[in-house]
């Protein structure tokens, strides 16, 4: 009787799972600020357009408005290391680190830009580096449920 209870709460279990995932909240917008909203779209069109300096000089405006802003410290990040300006890409991304406080996703994803950063300019030790610190902000912190008294 215990055995088939167990399977009954794993199928559920494996029938419910799907839907927690989908009452995550999706990704945070980069700013609440509709202006800072307006220059982040207009500088990701410019670089799709390959137009890197014009994007840059774009982000920069809108970091004006918000300096303390760790998604425009990474799309500046981003901009430099798809210039090939990989020591300032590594600067930004170790920057928005810095005001990214507790978005493990964020810090994860500045680190994968580092480590990105390092590896172009040959650096593989400290690239290898930087994707480790990526996967350990990555993995799921799961606190050990207490010991049950039998």
């Amino acid at each position: 009787m215990r055995k088939i209870s167990s399977h009954i709460a794993l199928f559920l279990l494996v029938l419910l799972l799907p839907a927690c995932t989908a009452l995550r909240p999706g990704p945070a917008p980069v700013s609440e600020n509709p202006a800072v909203l307006t220059l982040v779209e207009q500088a990701r069109a410019e670089a799709a357009d390959n137009k890197l300096q014009s994007a840059v000089a774009t982000i920069e405006r809108a970091q004006r408005l918000e300096p303390r802003n760790p998604w425009l410290w990474q799309e500046l990040a981003r901009l430099h290391l798809a210039q090939g300006d990989h020591a300032q890409a590594e600067s930004l991304a170790a920057r928005s680190n810095t005001w990214a406080g507790s978005d493990r996703a964020l810090r994860a994803a500045n680190w994968r830009l580092i480590g990105a950063a390092r590896a172009a300019r040959g650096d593989a030790a400290g690239a290898q580096a930087a994707e480790a610190r990526a996967a350990e902000l990555e993995r799921v912190r799961v606190r050990p449920e207490p010991a049950v008294g039998r």
